[in-house]
């Protein structure tokens, strides 16, 4: 293995196929197949197609990948792939796909952790994370706060969604008001136009009560219920919807509970440093509120560009990376898919 090996790695967690390609800290690849267009008529991941899709889409994007960097498959040093958490199905098959090329290569294979891998892919954009930092990830499944103190192999989570995730509220309440899947950035755009003000919708998980129990925890349930009930009484009573104050309303509520737990959380391990990952970082008013409210208490803010927020294979390759740097020991060629694999175990064994 060279000085600087390459790393390949492979995300297939949920619906998008993502290939990225790592050698040290530079990124040299990353490409990626979505399969979101054939789960929007159904207005959610249906897992069986999100699989399929995996299934039909792995190859190219390989190729795609060697391409873009300009390497061939005899070029690749080590293969990463996320083992977990995400649906069974689809993480078979990305698993299943890089047991083949590590196999066929004779290269060591890593499993890795999806949440890990959304806090690694940072350090392609802003260098080394300093070994006392919170991680904010966000996105259709997880609403997670990670103390972060080494990212290969010291995370500790400090809180979690209890019910719907951030992401998860979004699609809910963008298909409540008529707005297409997935349904983040359409609510992120509507909101533009709209009064953030206009309704005080609730933030779940805040009251004086669940900070013994939730201080860090998340709940969107209750808020994306109130959306619809507020809609349902507008309509009841022949009153328009304005679609751009709702959506702006629910987008505050949201983005205030995530950045209000997030900078707690960095005065509660006496952190300086906040990265915030996942598909619902790309939103305008998370990104806003959070830059105002960190550079307030003196907390240095990190969130990857949009293309780096999202499921990637990027990110997978970089977690590899920093795992193959660190010398630890690939995965048992046995390991298989663990859809609840803990954040705590950054590579399967």
């Amino acid at each position: 293995m060279s000085d600087e090996p390459v790393v390949l790695g492979i995300e297939t967690s949920c619906d998008e196929t993502g290939v990225g390609i790592v050698a040290g800290g530079r990124l040299l690849a990353n490409t990626l197949a979505s399969s979101a267009d054939e789960h929007a008529r159904y207005g959610g991941i249906v897992p069986e197609i999100a699989s399929r899709a995996h299934l039909a889409e792995m190859l190219p994007t390989v190729k795609d990948a060697c391409r873009s960097s300009g390497l061939a498959l005899s070029d690749i040093d080590a293969v990463a792939v996320t083992s977990g958490p995400g649906l069974a199905g689809a993480l078979l098959v990305g698993v299943a796909a890089a047991k083949g090329l590590a196999l066929a290569l004779d290269k060591p294979l890593y499993g890795v952790n999806h949440l890990s891998a959304h806090v690694a892919v940072d350090t392609l954009v802003s260098g080394p994370l300093p070994p006392n930092s919170v991680a904010l990830l966000v996105s259709g499944g997880h609403s997670s706060l990670l103390h972060v103190r080494d990212v290969v192999d010291d995370i500790r989570p400090m809180g979690s969604t209890i019910d719907d995730a951030a992401g998860e509220a979004y699609d809910k309440v963008a298909r409540l008001l008529g707005l297409p899947f997935p349904g983040g950035p359409p609510l992120d755009a509507a909101a533009a136009d709209g009064d953030p003000a206009a309704i005080r919708f609730p933030r779940g998980l805040t009251a004086p009560k669940d900070q013994a129990a939730h201080r860090f925890d998340f709940s969107f349930s209750g808020l994306k219920t109130a959306v619809a009930r507020w809609v349902e009484q507008a309509r009841a009573d022949g009153r328009p919807v304005p679609l751009a104050d709702v959506a702006a309303s629910f987008q505050e509520a949201v983005a205030d509970v995530l950045v209000a737990k997030a900078v707690a959380a960095c005065r509660e391990v006496g952190a300086d440093t906040l990265v915030i990952g996942g598909g619902v970082a790309a939103n305008s008013r998370l990104r806003q509120l959070a830059e105002e409210r960190c550079a307030d208490r003196g907390i240095r803010l990190r969130i990857p560009p949009p293309d780096l927020c999202t499921d990637n294979g990027a990110m997978v390759a970089a977690l590899g990376s920093l795992v193959v740097a660190r010398g630890l020991p690939p995965s048992d060629a046995r390991f298989g898919a663990d859809p609840g694999m803990p954040v705590t175990l950054t590579v399967d064994p």
